[in-house]
């Protein structure tokens, strides 16, 4: 029996809490509020769109940097929402999915030493990534509100410290995965100044962009703000807007002389994304209808429902304006860590949760909140909900 083998720099980041939480999950027959992806189908057009382009013989590479009709799908949807006017050919780059996009950035863009600056909490692929690229992160914390109402925020001068000669890129997550932060025009605004000034260029997981519950947040892409074009890389995905997060379809936009790298990494890791599914995702954005409209409410009232049934249990629920998750704090429960509340809400509760400490680059900072994900059938938040009521304060 052989010791398992893994790579020094891979080492610290262990098995996913993504997996190790689903499968306590699947072990205990909890609702699984833990892992971010819906319990029901996307729109009825997309399965059409899909098994429309295997009839039509779309089974064979596509080329590198995604199918014209979805590159100009991608460049279509943002001249419609306001976004500008993007070059479908050198601008787009088609990925698998969101997560391969930050991969592709890392790799083509930067070199080992290269620093980069990362909010935490932050997403986990970040970090895993960066250190497969061999970059330095940086962290800038966004805290936890003081006032009940209020969104998480970070110190202004903790983020220009943040910034050395050896820094070449920021993540920036908004809307933001795990506390459901959507940035205001004043902090991207800060964040763009500190990119001119210092040289850096600006990457925006903007994922969730659709999924916006308060009107008076709106999500703004740091590309569109004045000097920020030429350094910003954006990136998203159909996933989480139509919720076929399976279909693995992403994308990265970026002027030509970022997309040079961007391309140079992504052609020697995945090549190109599905094809059929690149043309069924092309067909979805040419004719989106009202789903997104319609998901963002019944996210929004999960979102309600969830948090103030948590609220009735002792916990602090922290604002959330977007995304598929809230953020709790359990402190007043009395449960070791958030490892220890997360694991008995899934052996004893019959709901699963993700412990967000993982999300730190100092796990104290993450002990005494839960990660809940709402992106799911009403149905099954009102179950997980029934299931909250057997939870107790800790002995």
């Amino acid at each position: 029996m052989h010791s398992p083998r893994v790579a020094e720099r891979l080492v610290p980041f262990g098995t996913s809490i993504f997996a190790q939480m689903t499968r306590l999950a699947q072990q205990h027959n909890a609702v699984n509020l833990a892992q971010g992806f819906p319990d029901f189908d996307g729109p009825g057009l997309a399965h059409k769109a899909a098994t429309d382009a295997l009839a039509a013989g779309h089974s064979q590479y596509s080329r590198m940097i995604g199918v014209p009709p979805l590159n100009e799908a991608i460049a279509a949807s943002w001249a419609s929402r306001g976004l500008g006017t993007i070059d479908p050919e050198r601008e787009i780059t088609v990925t698998s999915g969101c997560s391969e996009a930050i991969v592709s950035v890392l790799l083509g863009l930067f070199n080992p030493g290269d620093e980069i600056v990362v909010f935490e909490p932050y997403f986990d692929f970040y970090t895993a990534c960066a250190a497969m690229a061999g970059l330095v992160p940086r962290f800038v914390t966004l805290h936890p509100p003081s006032r009940k109402g209020d969104g998480f925020t970070f110190d202004a001068e903790a983020l220009k410290r943040a910034f050395t000669p050896r820094t070449k890129a920021i993540f920036i997550n908004t809307p933001h995965n795990p506390t459901g932060k959507v940035y205001s025009r004043e902090e991207l605004t800060l964040i763009a100044g500190l990119c001119q000034r210092h040289g850096v260029i600006a990457i925006t997981d903007e994922v969730y962009e659709h999924l916006i519950y308060d009107d008076a947040q709106p999500h703004i892409q740091m590309r569109s703000l004045p000097g920020m074009e030429d350094k910003t890389v954006t990136l998203s995905s159909l996933g989480k807007t139509f919720s076929l997060t399976g279909w693995k379809i992403g994308w990265a936009v970026a002027p030509a002389h970022l997309s040079a790298g961007v391309r140079a990494a992504h052609q020697f890791l995945t090549f190109c994304a599905a094809t059929p599914l690149q043309h069924a995702a092309a067909a979805i954005l040419r004719e989106p209808g009202d789903y997104t409209r319609g998901i963002a409410s019944l996210m929004a009232g999960n979102r309600d429902r969830l948090g103030a049934a948590l609220e009735r249990l002792g916990l602090t629920v922290h604002r959330s304006d977007s995304t598929y998750f809230l953020m709790a704090d359990h402190g007043a429960l009395g449960y070791a860590d958030d490892r220890a509340f997360c694991r008995h809400l899934a052996e004893h509760v019959g709901v699963a949760a993700i412990p967000p400490s993982v999300f730190y680059s100092d796990p104290r900072r993450g002990q005494s909140m839960a990660r809940f994900a709402f992106c799911k059938r009403r149905e099954t938040i009102d179950e997980a909900i029934r299931r909250l009521e057997r939870l107790k304060p800790a002995r």
